[in-house]
């Protein structure tokens, strides 16, 4: 299981959890950052800086936000 990021990152980018990240799972798109879930080790150190509260683990998104489980992995897919 990963970490998600869900949409109060998009626009606001901010970035520390590409700092934080112990194994470089993060990775800026055109609006948003996106975690590859085949790298993340859910270790919630990315989870922990958000200043926008953006990132959840993936059996925990909200209701509403869990297009961006497969928004993220996507990400990874195409690029």
């Amino acid at each position: 299981m990963a970490f998600v990021i869900t949409s109060p990152c998009e626009q606001e980018k901010a970035g520390e959890c590409v700092e934080v990240c112990p194994v470089d799972c993060i990775e800026e798109g055109k609006d948003m950052f996106y975690i590859d879930p085949d790298i993340c080790i859910d270790c919630g150190a990315c989870e922990a800086v958000c200043p926008v509260e953006a990132i959840f683990m993936e059996d925990e998104v909200p209701e509403g936000e869990h297009e961006y489980i497969a928004l993220n992995r996507k990400f990874f897919q195409e690029n």
